[in-house]
């Protein structure tokens, strides 16, 4: 089963956990979509910085603290993600409360840890 993941603070830094996430995520035969503030490609994944609607969404995985989450509340829900996931810094329980209400399952944990564990 394919879970397409977007990461949504994707980073053309190389020291950010994003970057590496991109990386690991292609890595893992995984497609990936990215939305960040600059346009770049990490691991031949283009970064947007225009909201796009994806399809059959599986992953939203959040590298944005809870402040910068607050303008993408609405974008997260309209893709209809199977999972978010909170990485450490982006816990957020006012965002576990719209997902929760829009039946959109969440997790706090850390995307690189999930893939190396095999729990992605």
């Amino acid at each position: 089963m394919n879970k397409k993941t977007l990461v949504l603070g994707a980073s053309l830094n190389p020291n950010r956990y994003s970057y590496l996430a991109i990386k690991r995520l292609v890595s893992n035969q995984i497609e990936v979509v990215a939305l960040g503030l600059r346009k770049g490609e990490v691991a031949g994944v283009e970064i947007s910085t225009e909201l796009l609607l994806y399809n059959d969404l599986h992953s939203v995985v959040l590298y944005l603290n809870p402040t910068r989450q607050k303008e993408y509340y609405n974008y997260i829900v309209s893709l209809k993600p199977v999972r978010v996931i909170f990485n450490p810094g982006t816990e957020n329980p006012e965002l576990y409360t719209i997902l929760k209400q829009n039946n959109i399952a969440f997790e706090v944990a850390c995307t690189l840890v999930l893939l190396s564990t095999n729990q992605y």
